[in-house]
């Protein structure tokens, strides 16, 4: 039983050393240089925050044709072992920039750096090439002598060393060979020793004797990271630059005014965030091998679908080229076929001008014939030779080619297909679609318009998203609602919930595939269910002076004659005519919303809802004109003088003329307003582009919004003890349009009198 123990231990054990020994080796990668491939050396800290050897990084800026800019000198070893061929192994090996190279570099005026000559006005600026992020790096006037050096990589590249090379020791760089094993090192003097060395190159009695010895090791680093501007400790942190700062940086000008903190507090804070950041995803070991094994099966995937793409591509090509070898053969057999008829023609032209030369077949038998001396026979033979003659004769006097030579009516002109060829590229996803917010809109559905941009791709259909965003968060991403493969421009999205913010996007398809999203949209539902109605002309005043559409959702006041005799009497006594319209449906429960659009041009009109009964009674059969003191609204009032005060309004109207509307002192605070308020209580708002009225029958209560941005404007008290209509009444020339729904026609418009309804 012991021993199935010792062997389950030994097991373990073996496996967390391979476990170590893997890690390891999968972590050398990260320890290389990029320039000399090879453990880092002394690795600097460039301003792109990326590492690079101290030699490797002057090596490169000779190269660039910087001279002098290599560093600081005292930060290469100066110990007695500082020969290149025993100061490191790699260093021996590296190559280095040839004499000549720099000897023509210095005659070339490359004194300092490329382009800019000894005594210059202009600071300096080197620019060194980062191998890794291949681009430029601005280093600054001291050039590599401004740079920090990473001495934590050093640090984690000598504890890499020591676990790979488990067992083989460090050893004197200044023995005679072979040398001993190392048994100290100096940081003063950058080197490792064995006791004999160490007593050789500290004698007792010299300031060299007072070396503190430390342990052996490859690398040798200063104790803490010192500032290379002043030499001195750094302390503090500025995050405005993002670069570690000694305290006489701290007093220099270049950082007035920057955030500057002590280095404990940055070192704590990067210190929680690498351990959260690297906690998470050893949390998630899972999900990066569920995703590698994705991005494994997407580059295998990609491999195929390239296959089947170059396949797709020269199939085409080839396709391509078969039509146009067809065309070719017919367009070729087309011009044969028009050369052998040219050919024929020409030909029997040429074998009858033949035959009118001298001597031949017909002259001559034509000669023949005019020696007949008996007149009958003549006659016999003569016809038809006489024809004949008579043709040529013709023919020669009216001399013309039979056929054309020319062959200019097949040329072909392929300027189009050549540009067409010469365009032939791979089809593109469509850009993301823009969305028309004018024609854009939602009442009691939501409607949504859109385009694609300018040279955009074609779509053959879209995908339109959407989801509320006025609801609880749910864990995780969000939630959108999709209408898949949408044909054309426009989406109709039907039951909407009400009182509701919602954002909608769109993209296109085609046969690359998806494109980008459109830009969001937030349309804002209304508050309450949409009630449809039309509108009834059969109470109120003289038909003569209203005209309603024949849809029955638009009406337009025309001032007559009674506006006239008022005009007339203006000195004596004003009275006007209110025409009134009503809605034909009324509201006995729950809660209703309409819209409605009020041309600016009117003069006075007035817009709300009224009990049925008391609205009959008032205008039905009414005088055409009537006193001012009989005001249905009275601004926002019942109209009824000797009301009590308890008693609720029996009408509730908005004001509305010339553009504005009047509020009265309740307004701002959305408050009812029970009583007549005066004008220097009163005040006037533009007219938005659309009016929305809701009803709470069950409150007893009206609110008038703006439709577009549902914001409130007026909130009054109404008696709902009966059926509720709404009202328009008219006072002078006006007009006002019914919001239709949006399932009807959304982009139909209808223009009376001069007033435009809106889609």
């Amino acid at each position: 039983m012991a021993e199935g123990e010792d062997m389950q231990t030994f097991t373990s054990i073996m496996d967390a050393l391979v476990r170590i020994s893997t890690s390891m080796k999968n972590m050398e990668k990260e320890l290389l240089c990029p320039v000399c491939q090879e453990m880092y050396k002394q690795p600097l800290v460039l301003p792109c925050t990326h590492n690079v050897c101290q030699a490797c990084a002057r090596e490169v800026l000779g190269q660039q044709g910087y001279i002098g800019h290599g560093g600081d000198p005292i930060s290469e070893p100066t110990s007695p072992a500082s020969t290149p061929s025993t100061r490191s192994p790699r260093l021996s090996r590296r190559t280095l920039p040839k004499p000549d190279r720099l000897d023509r570099l210095l005659k070339s005026g490359f004194g300092t750096y490329p382009g800019r000559k000894r005594g210059a006005l202009h600071p300096q600026v080197i620019m060194f090439p980062c191998p890794t992020c291949q681009g430029d790096v601005e280093l600054g006037e001291r050039g590599l002598a401004g740079l920090f050096r990473n001495l934590t990589l050093e640090r984690v590249v000598e504890r890499y060393r020591q676990s790979v090379s488990v067992g083989g020791a460090i050893l004197c760089q200044l023995c005679k060979p072979p040398p001993l094993e190392a048994t100290k090192g100096c940081t003063e003097c950058r080197a490792t020793f064995c006791n004999e060395c160490f007593k050789l190159f500290h004698p007792w009695g010299t300031q060299k004797a007072q070396h503190e010895p430390t342990l052996p090791t490859l690398s040798f680093r200063p104790k803490g990271l010192m500032c290379p501007d002043h030499k001195e400790e750094v302390t503090h942190y500025c995050k405005t630059c993002q670069r570690l700062v000694c305290q006489l940086c701290r007093v220099r000008r270049t950082h007035s005014g920057h955030k500057i903190t002590p280095v404990l507090s940055a070192y704590q804070a990067l210190k929680d965030k690498l351990t959260k950041s690297l906690t998470y995803i050893l949390g998630n070991q899972d999900t990066v091998q569920t995703q590698i094994c994705e991005l494994e099966e997407t580059v295998r995937h990609t491999e195929v679908s390239g296959q089947q793409a170059k396949e797709e591509v020269s199939q085409l090509v080839r396709g391509l080229g078969a039509v146009l070898e067809e065309k070719r053969a017919s367009l070729l057999q087309a011009i044969e076929e028009c050369q052998q008829e040219r050919l024929t023609r020409l030909s029997a032209q040429l074998q009858e001008h033949r035959s009118l030369l001298d001597g031949s077949g017909l002259v001559g038998y034509a000669q023949e014939v005019l020696k007949e001396t008996d007149q009958p026979c003549f006659v016999q033979a003569a016809k038809q030779l006489h024809n004949r003659i008579a043709r040529a004769t013709e023919a020669l006097q009216t001399f013309r080619p039979a056929a054309s030579s020319s062959f200019r009516h097949c040329q072909l002109d392929v300027g189009r297909e050549m540009k067409l060829l010469t365009e032939l590229s791979f089809l593109r996803v469509p850009e993301a679609p823009v969305i028309d917010t004018q024609r854009t809109f939602a009442y009691d559905q939501i409607f949504l318009c859109w385009r694609l941009p300018p040279h955009s791709p074609p779509a053959w259909h879209y995908t339109v998203e959407f989801r509320r965003t006025d609801v609880p968060a749910q864990p995780g991403p969000a939630r959108w609602q999709r209408r898949e493969e949408v044909r054309g421009t426009s989406a109709l999205l039907e039951n909407p919930d009400t009182g509701s913010v919602y954002v909608l996007r769109v993209r296109g398809c085609n046969k690359a595939g998806y494109g980008e999203y459109s830009e969001d949209v937030h349309l804002h539902t209304p508050p309450a269910p949409v009630l449809h109605f039309f509108l009834d002309g059969r109470w109120g005043a003289s038909r003569e002076r209203l005209a309603i559409s024949k849809d029955q959702r638009a009406v337009r006041s025309v001032p007559g004659l009674p506006l006239l005799l008022a005009a007339e009497r203006l000195l004596t006594g004003c009275h006007l005519s209110v025409d009134v319209v009503l809605g034909d449906v009324a509201v006995t429960q729950g809660r209703s919303y309409w819209a409605c659009a009020v041309d600016p041009a009117s003069y006075l009109v007035k817009v709300g809802v009224g009990l049925e009964s008391k609205l009959q009674e008032s205008f039905q059969g009414a005088p055409d004109v009537i006193s001012p003191r009989y005001d249905p609204d009275s601004g926002h009032d019942s109209g009824a003088e000797d009301a009590t005060v308890e008693a609720l309004p029996p009408f509730a109207f908005l004001t509305i003329g010339m553009g504005k509307i009047l509020l009265g002192s309740g307004a701002s605070s959305n408050a009812g307003l029970t009583g007549r308020d005066g004008p220097a209580a009163s005040c006037t708002v533009p007219l938005p582009p659309r009016l929305g009225i809701c009803l709470d029958y069950e409150r007893g209560r009206v609110s008038f919004l703006d439709a577009v941005s549902f914001r409130g404007l007026l909130e009054c008290p109404l008696d709902c003890s009966g059926p509720v209509c709404p009202a328009f009444c008219f006072i002078g020339g006006g007009a006002v349009q019914l919001q239709e729904p949006v399932g009807t026609k959304p982009e139909r418009k209808v223009t009376i009198g001069g007033f435009a309804k809106l889609d």
